[in-house]
């Protein structure tokens, strides 16, 4: 494969069929499940008309796998996985090397990454970059919330309730040094957005 060929697998997950585009220098795109698998090769031909379904060699294969086991609950390190970031912009590329370090069941508000980037002032910025983000559960985008307890956005598919739902699965908790930390992020919540993150079934969420 040379190292702008691309190549694509769809691939079951506990949420759903995902997909995911790679290409020599790494993985190109992720998307979380929307709408089944033959919508997810029509958006993948749509917008990579030369992408071609293939077996992933084995650091996809990799990739992939440890995605899987994610999602199932189990603990995994994707910060290994290789990016392609050619097209991702600077500011960006700075976000996601943070998000990436947020470990499963830890979760940092957009505030604390763009404090990391030296200007807490740029917390709206860090949630465009994240809303931009091409990468779901490589970057995860999902563990960034806003200030307070509060879930903030998920452009990904599914909304906020697919953001929730991988949250609860990696038992995601408040916090990464204080009393938070023992407390449950569904107990961090308003009482409304916990009935409706706990109501979403599978079916319902999309995800």
């Amino acid at each position: 494969m040379s190292d702008t060929a691309l190549g694509f697998a769809l691939f079951d997950t506990a949420i759903g069929p995902c997909s995911i585009v790679w290409n020599a220098r790494g993985v190109v795109r992720t998307r979380l499940p929307d709408g089944g698998e033959r919508a997810a090769r029509d958006r993948i031909g749509k917008r990579y008309p030369t992408a071609r379904e293939t077996s992933p060699p084995a650091e996809i294969k990799r990739a992939i796998d440890d995605m899987v086991a994610l999602l199932k609950g189990e603990p995994r390190d994707l910060t290994g996985v290789k990016l392609d970031i050619a097209d991702v912009p600077d500011f960006n590329r700075s976000v996601y090397d943070i998000a990436r370090t947020i470990p499963p069941g830890s979760t940092l508000t957009y505030g604390e990454i763009a404090e990391r980037l030296g200007d807490r002032s740029l917390a709206r910025d860090v949630g465009q970059a994240l809303g931009q983000n091409p990468f779901p559960i490589i970057v995860p985008c999902h563990r960034v919330m806003a200030a307070g307890g509060k879930t903030g956005g998920f452009s990904a598919p599914g909304g906020v309730g697919t953001k929730m739902r991988m949250l609860t699965i990696e038992r995601a908790q408040l916090g990464g040094n204080g009393p938070t930390d023992q407390l449950a992020l569904f107990d961090q919540l308003p009482l409304a957005a916990q009935g409706r993150a706990k109501a979403r079934s599978p079916r319902q969420s999309r995800a």
